[in-house]
């Protein structure tokens, strides 16, 4: 079977940077619904047609991955509107009491500074910003459930992040 919208496809892959860092690896096949929530536009178009046993390779710039970083995202909030326990990389849903109200809806805001007045958050995807080299392997292919197509995921969030 090939890969069209609406099926369920088994991947693999080596996610680095330009520079040939690497990111993130996935050695064990995850499925990913195609059509649905769970991949980038970008890496969905790439794999239609294909089938169980193909590689490929693909880069991404920015805007066909997570986007360009937007320094409108960061917000700079009191640091006593959150718990002394903080840390960089904790992830808000929605912020605590006390802060600007500037959040988007719907978005998840990373800390990524601490300091003893404030709080810096960031609303960019981690990767934004970023050029990707994406190494994929296809291992499975097949017919998604009706139950999938109606969750429009598969619960394999790495390419999304939402709140």
């Amino acid at each position: 079977m090939k890969i069209t919208p609406q099926c369920v496809a088994a991947l693999t892959w080596t996610l680095s940077d330009t520079l040939g860092e690497e990111l993130d690896r996935l050695d064990e096949p995850v499925e990913f619904l195609v059509g649905g929530r769970d991949l980038l536009e970008s890496i969905e178009a790439a794999l239609q047609g294909h089938g169980a046993g193909e590689e490929m390779e693909l880069h991404l710039e920015p805007e066909r991955a997570f986007g360009d970083f937007d320094d409108q995202l960061l917000l700079l909030e009191p640091r006593s509107a959150f718990p002394a326990e903080i840390e960089v990389g904790l992830a808000f849903e929605e912020l605590p009491p006390g802060c600007s109200g500037a959040a988007q809806p719907e978005r998840l805001y990373f800390v990524s500074e601490i300091y003893p007045e404030h709080v810096v958050l960031d609303g960019n995807h981690p990767l934004a910003g970023i050029a990707l080299r994406l190494d994929l392997k296809i291992h499975a292919v097949r017919e998604a459930t009706v139950d999938e197509v109606g969750r429009g995921s598969l619960g394999a969030g790495f390419f999304r992040l939402e709140a």
